[in-house]
């Protein structure tokens, strides 16, 4: 069997142009939700309502800051995004809220309680799980094997199957639950690890990237299975650069350039924000200096 990644669970180891809004163009096929229930009016003011909250986070990487002061609060039962230009830090912050790598400095709180210093199983026991930009999966295990890899301990083997079944009915993988993983398309490996990341019913999860690879109709499945979780009180947290994606599904949104945060609240005043607009497409031409 290959290498089994960071943060395996004990059970192995036992479009635009400058100076106007953001606006996403609406992908054919893929529907936008209703209107979400209004989440406040910008900074999270309760602190029982907090599921996760960063402060000031670093992280560098010799002489690159690749999270430069990270700082940004979600609350229960929301579906918020984190978005920003390429390299701006995002993937490198889900690394360091789910122990993949340490900060050089500043904390995650889930709940009130620090994460740092955690290691990735223990993060996953606390109820956080997720996905990854360029899939995870275990190759030489079955599809089966690779969902029942993520079952809590303790869980009885007839149950822990039983969901399993459950979720690969939902991404509609059924048919290759005798496959290899390493067998299967990009697409279905990523729907593959969405429905491993559910297998413990976490409290939080961290999508990276859901829609990359993964065609419209299966893509509004899995959206649509996000807000099933949604009203069951959870809380997701993605990276996602589909604009569609982030402005008809999620109802707050994190902006995040050169590794620190810049912007955060809801889709409509994200988009026109203009130090967003500058982080995506540059100042405007009036702006740049001679």
């Amino acid at each position: 069997m290959g290498e089994l990644p960071d943060g395996a669970p004990d059970r192995l180891r036992a479009l635009h142009r400058p100076g106007r809004a953001l606006h996403a163009p609406r992908a054919r096929g893929l529907r936008h939700r209703p209107r979400l229930a209004p989440q406040g009016d910008g900074a999270v003011s309760r602190a029982d309502d907090v599921v996760l909250e960063v402060r000031d986070l670093r992280k560098a990487f010799g002489g690159v800051r690749a999270v430069d002061g990270c700082t940004f609060a979600v609350r229960r039962g929301t579906i918020a995004a984190l978005i920003g230009p390429n390299g701006s830090g995002k993937t490198t912050t889900f690394d360091l809220i789910t122990g993949l790598r340490e900060p050089d400095a500043g904390v995650v709180l889930h709940r009130g309680e620090n994460l740092v210093g955690l290691r990735p199983h223990q993060i996953f026991r606390r109820g956080i799980t997720r996905t990854f930009q360029v899939t995870r999966v275990y190759r030489e295990m079955t599809v089966l094997e690779n969902m029942l890899s993520a079952a809590p301990l303790g869980v009885p083997g007839r149950e822990a199957r039983a969901r399993a079944a459950a979720l690969l009915a939902l991404v509609d993988l059924t048919a290759f639950r005798g496959e290899y993983a390493g067998r299967l398309s990009y697409g279905q490996q990523k729907l593959l690890e969405f429905a491993r990341a559910l297998m413990p019913d976490p409290e939080l999860l961290l999508l990276d990237e859901p829609a990359g690879g993964v065609n419209r109709t299966l893509l509004q499945h899995l959206l649509d299975h996000v807000h099933r979780l949604r009203a069951a009180g959870k809380t997701i947290l993605l990276i996602e650069h589909d604009m569609t994606v982030v402005m008809a599904h999620c109802e707050w949104v994190v902006v995040m350039d050169h590794g620190a945060t810049i912007a955060a609240g809801p889709p409509a005043a994200i988009r026109e924000d203009p130090r967003v607009i500058e982080a995506y497409f540059g100042r405007r031409p009036a702006e740049r200096g001679a």
